[in-house]
């Protein structure tokens, strides 16, 4: 699917970022679809997506590549 260009330290910290920003979101209140809520919402769940998957297309642009393949 996408390829991998992040290393396990980027990962986990784009998962514990992202599950702090859904956390944030609920109590900023998202799902009355305050502006700030949606923004952490959206945010935490890119991070989350981009833990899982191992794979930022920001990156890609930019030639970073963070999982250091031999």
């Amino acid at each position: 699917m996408f390829p991998r260009n992040e290393s396990v330290a980027d990962r986990i910290a784009r998962a514990a970022v992202g599950a702090a920003l859904l956390a944030v979101s609920v109590s900023l209140g998202a799902m009355s679809k305050r502006p700030l809520g949606l923004g952490a919402a959206l945010m935490g769940t890119v991070l989350l997506f981009t833990a899982v998957t191992g794979s930022c297309q920001l990156y890609r642009p930019f030639g970073i590549d963070t999982a250091r393949r031999g």
